[in-house]
């Protein structure tokens, strides 16, 4: 199986090593997805609504750009600073996976890797037979 490493330039460089996903075989393995703009910069303020959207966005292109959708995730794994706040994502999550359900982990942690952050996705995807 081959390895190949997916780095968004749109997304703005990875605050540390590691790169945007991976894909091996027939599966993409995707970095936690920050809600930030190519210039790192945190974006919904302290709506973690708005926070989630964004995330959600940046997660669509990175599984654009490897050729998935949001029907190809098979799992996501979210991080809240705030276990209280996931009723309040649940109808962005819906609205971006429409009628598919990936396997979910959802984690309340004590902070993110950028100041502000209120939720991180990490995911991973499967490419069609």
């Amino acid at each position: 199986m081959q390895r190949q490493e997916i780095l968004l330039p749109e997304l703005g460089e990875p605050i540390s090593h590691y790169t945007h996903a991976v894909r091996f075989g027939q599966l993409l393995f995707i970095s936690g997805i920050a809600p930030v703009d190519g210039s790192l910069q945190l974006i919904g303020g302290d709506d973690v609504v708005a926070q989630t959207q964004q995330v959600l966005a940046n997660l669509g292109q990175v599984l654009a750009e490897a050729g998935l959708g949001p029907s190809d995730v098979l799992k996501v794994t979210v991080f809240l600073t705030n276990i209280a706040d996931r009723a309040r994502i649940n109808p962005a999550r819906q609205a971006f996976f429409g009628a598919a359900r990936p396997a979910s982990t959802l984690v309340e942690v004590s902070g993110l890797a950028i100041p502000g952050m209120k939720v991180e996705i990490e995911a991973i995807a499967g490419y069609p037979s």
